[in-house]
């Protein structure tokens, strides 16, 4: 993927900034993209992070509209919006239970199902207020981008 988009983008900054921007790959795919390209640790992590946080407030803003207009518009969908929900409401359990520190933990742990995206969908889904999610979001952003980076330099360099 990253072959494919230098072949038309030749930024590796933007092409870090667009790898977090991307459901599943999020951070936890940009930051070692933005080392593998040659940037810098902490630039790679600066803009990881912003985009990784980027699609957050729209998909906070704008899920429960979109499900709505899907199902209205375009049955055809109905199976995508119901996983969608049902992936969201099977996360559900950790923000009820912590409130938004399970929202934190929920985005900070960089496994398959978890992230940003992952975070944006469940406050959709649960009617948060973006004022009380996103910096919930972003906290676990912050902490993902942490274990990413030691994971891929190694935790003795996070200590130098």
């Amino acid at each position: 993927m990253v072959d494919f988009l230098q072949h038309f983008i030749h930024s590796s900054p933007l092409i870090t900034f667009i790898v977090a921007m991307l459901p599943v790959l999020e951070l936890r795919g940009a930051i070692p993209v933005g080392i593998s390209l040659g940037l810098g640790f902490r630039e790679t992590i600066i803009i990881s992070v912003i985009g990784n946080l980027l699609p957050v407030p729209f998909i906070i803003l704008f899920t429960r509209r979109l499900f709505a207009f899907l199902r209205h518009r375009l049955p055809k969908l109905e199976g995508l919006v119901s996983r969608l929900e049902k992936k969201a409401k099977a996360k559900e359990h950790l923000v009820r239970k912590w409130q938004l520190w399970g929202l934190v933990v929920l985005v900070a742990i960089p496994l398959p199902g978890t992230g940003a995206w992952t975070g944006a969908l469940v406050a959709a889904v649960l009617d948060l207020r973006l004022k009380s999610a996103f910096p919930a979001i972003a906290l676990g952003v912050a902490i993902a981008a942490v274990i990413v980076t030691a994971l891929t330099f190694g935790f003795k360099s996070l200590l130098i």
